[in-house]
This record gives structure tokens, C-alpha cells and sequence, in this order.
């Protein structure tokens, strides 16, 4: 049976590599995507294969929303790939409330909410993935509530995997470095502010080069379809960033 699939995030860069991997397995795949643009462009690349809805993360009426058109469209899923998010590296003193607010309300609430909506969709031995990121660990300079807002992510895929132990749900998630994306993470950055950051990227990065998106969406399809004995894993997908291993 072909499997299907939702997809947050999955308008553009990473989400939409996810979900070009769930058509190549021939399943069925939702995405969504807050951006009206991209729902477009996303909508003209994959054509009738995908359902493209426009739905903004961070709000619960577009939440509640995403579980009645699941359950119309899909009805029961095998899985779902939590990867809606935005990165805005600011140092701590410079965070503002308004700023604080963005990243929890996506990154954070908006991710929980949405797993509780689609939930009661999801099959008994489904599976849930998270896209967490390098910097849910560690303290990386300018990143503070982006990093916070990917901890309390991971932490919420771990109790997750432990209450859906009798269901059979598998929850783990996948934790990117740099990824050459089309915003390379950072949501409101300059075109010059993109290119330094990349800089960096391949400077800290021990394998000396950055992920592309197929890489981490191959890792995620992994954990949602093969990987038929883990749980409760963060894979990092980072060249050994993470494990300062250079």
C-alpha cells in the first residue's frame, strides 16, 4: 500500500524534498506552507501528485483546519514530517518579544498543536519525524531562542515516543546543520547576510561542505519507513558539526 503522508513546511527547501521523496515511494502526500507564493510554486512543480494547502503554523485555526482536510483528503496517515520552522539569529540582548514570539509560535507551539490535531490520524504503527537542528544542543552564538525553540522541540518528540509506545507510533526526529536552502535557514536574512553565513558553514562544518536537501530528506524518510525498530532518535544530518569530531 502506498503510504500517506503529511508534510509542514513542505512548500519549499527541505519540506518540499520530503515531499518529493514520499512521491518517488508512489504515496500520497499533503504539505503545507504559510507562504502564498511558494503554495503556488509548489503547486505547479509537483502538479496533481501532492495536495498543496496554505497554512501558517503558528495559527490554531489554520491547525484545526489541517486535521478536518487531512482526514477528508488522506483520511488515516502513516506519517507525518513535523518540519515547519523559521531561524532568526539575533544576539540575546537584541531579541525583542515580537521576535521571541515568531520563532516559539512556530517552531514550538505551533509543531505540538499540530501533532495533537493530527494525531488521532495517524495509524497504529505510523510514524511522527521532527526536524529539530545542530543547534538544539550546545550554545552557539546569536541563537538563543532559535535553539531554545529546537530543544523544547526535541524534548517533546521524546515524551511523544514514549506515550505512543502502545500505539506502535515510531517518533524521531532528524537534526540538520547547514543545508543549502533556498533561505539557508534564516528566514528575514539579507542576500549578504546568506552568503557569510554559508562561509561559515563550510568553515565549521568538518566535512568541509554543506547538506543539501535531498540528504536530509532521505535521512527523515528513513526514520519514517525503514527504520522499523528506533525510537525516541535524533539522526543528525550536520558533516560532524554536532560532534566536533575535526
Amino acid at each position: 500500500m502506498s503510504p500517506r503522508v503529511v508534510v509542514t513546511g513542505g512548500t519549499h527547501g527541505i519540506g518540499l524534498a520530503m515531499a518529493k521523496g514520499v512521491l518517488a515511494r508512489e504515496g500520497q502526500v499533503l504539505i503545507t506552507g504559510r507562504n502564498e507564493s511558494k503554495v503556488e510554486a509548489a503547486r505547479d512543480e509537483l502538479g496533481s501528485r501532492a495536495f498543496v494547502l496554505r497554512s501558517d503554523a503558528a495559527s490554531m485555526a489554520d491547525i484545526d483546519a489541517l486535521g478536518r482536510i487531512v482526514a477528508d483528503r488522506l483520511g488515516s496517515v502513516d506519517a507525518v514530517f513535523v518540519n515547519a520552522g523559521v531561524a532568526i539569529n539575533q544576539p540575546f540582548a537584541d531579541v525583542s518579544e515580537a521576535t521571541y514570539d515568531r520563532i516559539f509560535d512556530v517552531n514550538t507551539k505551533g509543531a505540538f498543536f499540530t501533532v495533537q490535531r493530527l494525531l488521532p490520524l495517524v495509524r497504529d504503527g505510523g510514524s511522527i519525524v521532527f526536524t529539530t537542528s545542530v543547534a538544539d544542543e550546545g550554545g552557539a552564538a546569536g541563537m538563543a531562542a532559535y535553539s531554545g525553540s529546537k530543544a523544547a522541540l526535541w524534548s517533546f518528540a521524546q515524551v511523544l515516543a514514549a506515550e505512543l509506545l502502545p500505539r506502535g507510533i515510531r517518533v524521531n526526529a532528524v537534526a540538520p546543520g547547514f543545508v543549502d536552502t533556498p533561505t539557508m535557514g534564516l528566514t528575514d536574512a539579507t542576500a549578504e547576510e546568506r552568503a557569510a553565513f554559508s562561509e561559515l558553514g563550510d568553515l565549521a562544518t568538518p566535512m568541509k561542505r554543506h547538506g543539501t536537501m535531498d540528504e536530509v530528506a532521505a535521512a527523515a524518510l528513513f526514520l519514517a519507513f525503514d527504520a522499523t525498530f528506533t525510537t525516541a532518535v535524533k539522526l543528525p544530518v550536520d558533516g560532524g558539526l554536532g560532534r566536533r569530531i575535526a
